[in-house]
């Protein structure tokens, strides 16, 4: 929680971003001050430390450093500290000017947000020996330097001492982070110490007193050690300073945390070249990754060797933070060379290991949820069919034996989006009522029914030779997460689906479902109990950010976003390296032929816009041949979606021909997703293909006609996920398709396509059995020959 001192930075904060929003009347004083954020972005920030402010108010001050990771976008004064790893080139001998302008970058940003940033830096050493070196080959005879048998290149880096080559770099150094940070209009000054200064009173005390001017002064210091002139380090741990016990600096980690408790910063990073800090050496066999780290946590670390360049290992750092972390400072240690690392630390993503002396929370780290969902997989996969059957079966039964707590749970969710003004549509997608959970259980029976013919079935069998048989059986895809908003029913469908499918499942869910959502997966877990596999579906509901989750690559397979437009697209542009299933954006055409039946139309019109507007599968744009133009048909449409309440947009064709009508959409490749849909004239079937595959998403398309010729080329040439023929465009579901329930609508062209059911979360694997054969043996002159004979496939 924000306590003490902390609310007291808190406070200066807002002070700070209410006078940058008042100077925002003036943008030539914004322009010299380097401010780069818009008065939106600043009266939002204003209102994030408000809330922090009134939340620190009403808190007991028993702590002052931050004891979770959202709380860090609070975070005023921040200490940064560079190791010699993150910002020196593998061969030491120069800077890796790429990466230090990233960090650059990012602590220019903070300080243009109204951070005070501090930063420790190494490197001196590595820039001077890329100087020195230059210097000592140049220095070298003519004849020394084209011997083929002298060795004077290889030993110049012996005669590189890292006092000399500091000495050199230092200048340098400075030189370089004056001119990256000066392209942000930011000021820096150098603060060159070393050791002993923290250990004479005077010294000490002159030395934070500069800082806290060039604070005061916005003015960013750079603080190195003198390496040119600095003592052998320190043995002992403390030393003491006229009574009082400071940190032994025997690394840039040591004075780091030195600086930071002194300047009383809320935040310290300790950026290095390896993730964070792990329960053994990150290459042995066992490792894992320690994301939060308290006190108590000392005795699981096993400590390997220290960086090849600089003089801290990771030893050092837990010391360091510990150190600084009981003096009331927020550590993070993190990898300085992966992207962004500072930004996203500030925006409480999941990077590095965060130092706490809060106590750990008794929620599942989600890692080990996705291990047991891959265990529980496992354990799915072993079961015979009818067992899998039985547990679904079992939750169907739950929902309704359970029904009256799962309806508290999901009132106390409306009353609090009722309280917070959540929209009607909104809380009805939140609402559970006796009717829905009955037809989920409806839904779930569906599914246990195809759970007995799903995994293991066999696709294909061959014959490679004699007594050598090769079998494609499907198999599951291994753990999905799936992310939904707001509907807390497709809960129990999509795990149902995982349990059909023997997949490892993790559900997030929105927190304006969070009461329902917890209901709902406790019923999930008492069925997946009767089968012995209560590990392989969870629902994470820890603190996690989706972006944080997104970057599980090694314990997620598949990811499945269910919800808005934007959620998906967001899902989608985040996932880097683990396979979205989804569509990003629903954009429906129905297309009324000439040779259509207009009263089919208006009801298949109708259907499709105003049955469920939010929804997917919902008509966007409403195609019309031009020869209906001028029927009663084209009034007759337009006063219909005009009584339900549909907002009309035309399209060019239509509004070059209207004297007075709908006004002009500023798209076709649009979805709207509520009572409005735009009208547009195609001169014939090739000119609705034509445009769908110009303005559509591939999701659901649909024609209007009696001529069945015409509907099947429409069905042949349209490349959508959905094509219809006189259907309404929401029958695209997975429950409407007989599927039971589905995960989601996919306009992907790899894997599955259209409503995802069962067989969507399934691939396959290849079975071969021999008997001592050995590819060399089909060789020529090897005795053996290929038959390839397909066999015939029983299941």
């Amino acid at each position: 929680m924000i306590l003490g001192r902390q609310h007291r930075r808190l406070a200066a904060m807002y002070n700070s971003i209410r006078i940058c929003r008042c100077l925002k009347a003036y943008p030539s004083t914004i322009r010299q001050c380097g401010a780069r954020r818009s008065y939106s972005q600043l009266s939002s920030m204003q209102l994030d430390l408000k809330r922090a402010l009134q939340s620190a108010d009403s808190q007991s001050v028993n702590g002052s450093s931050f004891s979770d990771r959202s709380q860090l976008k609070y975070a005023r004064r921040l200490v940064i500290k560079l190791g010699s790893a993150v910002i020196t080139r593998e061969d030491e001998h120069g800077i890796a000017l790429g990466r230090l302008a990233s960090i650059v970058e990012q602590v220019a940003e903070c300080h243009l947000e109204g951070r005070e940033c501090i930063m420790v830096t190494s490197g001196a050493v590595a820039f001077g020996k890329q100087k020195l070196t230059h210097e000592l080959l140049m220095s070298l005879s003519m004849r020394e330097t084209l011997s083929a048998n002298d060795h004077a290149r290889k030993d110049v880096r012996t005669l590189l001492k890292a006092r000399a080559a500091a000495a050199v770099g230092q200048s340098g150094l400075m030189s370089l982070y004056d001119a990256m940070f000066s392209q942000y209009g930011v000021k820096i000054a150098q603060v060159l110490v070393t050791k002993p200064d923290f250990y004479n009173d005077e010294t000490r005390k002159n030395l934070f007193s500069t800082l806290s001017e060039l604070i005061s002064m916005n003015i960013v210091p750079i603080i190195n050690t003198n390496d040119a002139v600095t003592p052998p380090p320190q043995d002992d741990d403390l030393i003491k300073s006229k009574g009082k016990k400071v940190i032994s600096i025997k690394d840039n980690d040591s004075l780091a945390a030195m600086l930071a408790a002194e300047v009383n910063a809320d935040l310290l990073i300790l950026m290095s070249d390896v993730d964070g800090i792990f329960t053994r050496p990150p290459k042995q066999e066992g490792a894992k990754m320690i994301w939060t780290y308290n006190s108590d946590m000392a005795d699981i670390i096993q400590f390997g060797k220290k960086s090849t360049v600089g003089t801290g290992g990771m030893d050092s750092k837990v010391q360091a933070a510990t150190w600084a972390l009981n003096r009331g400072v927020s550590v993070v240690i993190c990898n300085g060379m992966q992207e962004k690392a500072i930004k996203s630390i500030m925006v409480g993503r999941k990077i590095g290991t965060f130092f706490t002396n809060a106590p750990t929370a008794n929620t599942t780290p989600v890692e080990t949820l996705a291990e047991n969902a891959r265990y529980g997989s496992r354990i799915l996969q072993k079961l015979p069919a009818v067992d899998r059957a039985s547990a679904i079966y079992a939750l169907a039964e739950l929902l309704i034996s359970k029904q009256a707590a799962i309806l508290d749970a999901n009132e106390k969710d409306i009353a609090i989006a009722t309280k917070e003004g959540t929209a009607a549509p909104l809380i009805s997608r939140l609402s559970l009522t006796p009717a829905k959970l009955k037809s989920l259980a409806i839904g779930l029976k569906q599914i246990a029914e195809t759970s007995h013919t799903n995994v293991g079935k066999v696709l294909k069998r061959t014959k490679i030779s004699e007594n050598l048989n090769l079998t494609q059986v499907t198999v599951p895809i291994g753990v999905l997460l799936v992310i939904f908003e707001s509907r807390p029913d497709c809960l129990p469908q999509v795990a149902a689906l995982a349990l059909s499918s023997a997949n490892g499942l993790l559900l997030k869910g929105g927190k304006e479902a969070s009461h329902s959502n917890k209901a709902l997966m406790d019923v999930v877990k008492e069925a997946l109990a009767t089968v012995g596999a209560q590990d392989a579906i969870s629902l994470v509901s820890t603190r996690e950010e989706i972006s944080d989750l997104l970057s599980m690559e090694n314990h997620i397979d598949l990811i499945i976003p269910r919800g808005s437009s934007d959620l998906v697209r967001s899902i989608q542009d985040q996932s880097a390296h683990i396979p979205v299933l989804g569509h990003a954006e629903g954009i429906c055409h129905v297309y009324v032929d000439k040779d259509a039946n207009l009263e089919k139309a208006l009801t298949i019109i109708r259907d499709s816009k105003c049955d469920y507007p939010a929804a997917c599968n919902a008509m966007e744009t409403l195609l019309i041949h031009e020869d209906l133009f001028t029927t009663p048909f084209f009034n007759e449409v337009c006063d219909m979606l005009k009584r339900e309440n549909v907002q009309l947009f035309s399209g060019p064709k239509l509004s070059s021909r209207l004297t007075f009508g709908p006004p002009q959409a500023k798209s076709l490749k649009h979805e709207y997703g509520e009572l409005a849909c735009a009208i547009e004239l195609v001169s014939g079937l090739e000119s609705a293909v034509n445009h769908i595959h110009t303005y559509g998403s591939g999701h659901t398309e649909v024609i209007i006609t009696e001529n069945s010729d015409a509907a099947t080329k429409f069905q042949r040439d349209v490349d959508s996920a959905c094509v219809f023929h006189n259907a309404s465009s929401r029958f695209a579901d997975g429950f409407r398709f007989g599927l039971g329930a589905e995960v989601g609508i996919s306009t992907a062209r790899i894997h599955a396509r259209g409503p995802v059911g069962v067989e969507g979360l399934l691939t396959t694997k290849w079975i071969l059995n021999g008997d001592g054969h050995a590819a060399a043996e089909f060789a020529e002159g090897g005795g053996r020959t290929y038959v390839h004979e397909h066999l015939p496939v029983d299941n």
